[in-house]
């Protein structure tokens, strides 16, 4: 404790005011300060360096669908532990404490709307739950998202953030890697666009599968995407790895992906470019 903070505290009549934590939020790239109304405002953007921060499924859905109106897909019913795993804690604790910090039940949320008049189906992944990790929920809320679109007749948007398959699911969640597949080969059989976003991060399991393979891909700016770390790759090919090499910079560079859209502009190009696989004339 300071010398004036001992005085402050021998003073009586000096009234303390308490300040809440979460005014203020300090971007993790530039260090800057940012009243906390402002950052939401801007889609959790930092407007001085452009950093791009993690945001919810609900935050993202406000941001895109026509005038922030959309419903919520239920979330399908699945086992919660196959597997009766247990690490330091159980896993159905886990479970109860990612739903209690989120308010989801799972990493995977589907929203159906529309998107400039257009009826679309949209899915998030929320990186805050259990690192937004694939296990049986995440996989089926997948394929409901993609059923969804089908039997509405709308295209497949899928906002991804992983750390990759849900361990505590063991091989029940790798198994989501050929589900998902299976069913975005549905989608493209009904003629319907799929098109995935890749924010930060997405790596693991979902980078090899759903997440690369989109009619289009997208990667928001500085987004981390890769299967394995940087340091498992350079100490099993004992090299040192390019600076950036798993940023979406680079890889639009070298032709991994087809585009990097700042937030801000991400609702109007997708808009475009549904427009363009999905013409008026075939949509429902």
């Amino acid at each position: 404790m300071s010398w004036l903070e001992k005085v402050r505290n021998k003073i009586p009549f000096i009234v303390k005011r308490e300040t809440p934590d979460n005014l203020w939020h300090r971007c993790p790239h530039c260090q800057t300060m940012i009243f906390n109304k402002d950052y939401e405002e801007n889609l959790s953007v930092c407007p001085k360096c452009g950093f791009h921060g993690r945001i919810g499924s609900r935050a993202r859905f406000d941001s895109l669908f026509d005038e922030g109106d959309y419903s919520v897909l239920p979330p399908p019913v699945v086992p919660e532990d196959p597997l009766k795993f247990r690490d330091t804690k159980r896993y159905v604790d886990r479970l109860k404490a990612a739903r209690l910090k989120s308010g989801e039940n799972d990493a995977l949320l589907n929203a159906k709307g529309r998107l400039a008049g257009r009826q679309t189906v949209i899915g998030v992944q929320d990186f805050s739950f259990m690192g937004g990790s694939m296990g049986l929920a995440v996989g089926s809320a997948f394929v409901a998202g993609v059923k969804a679109a089908i039997e509405c007749h709308s295209p497949y948007i899928i906002f991804t953030a992983a750390g990759g398959a849900r361990m505590q699911e063991g091989i029940l969640s790798l198994m989501q890697m050929p589900r998902s597949t299976a069913a975005i080969a549905e989608l493209r059989e009904a003629g319907l666009p799929y098109i995935v976003v890749l924010t930060d991060p997405t790596t693991g399991g979902v980078t090899a599968s759903y997440a690369m393979l989109g009619d289009v891909q997208i990667a928001e700016p500085g987004a981390l995407i890769g299967f394995a770390g940087q340091r498992v790759i350079e100490s099993t090919i004992r090299e040192k790895l390019p600076e950036g090499f798993q940023r979406a910079e680079y890889l639009l560079e070298h032709g991994m992906i087809d585009m990097v859209v700042p937030r801000a502009e991400m609702r109007d190009r997708l808009i475009s470019l549904v427009d363009y696989l999905l013409p008026a004339n075939e949509a429902a």
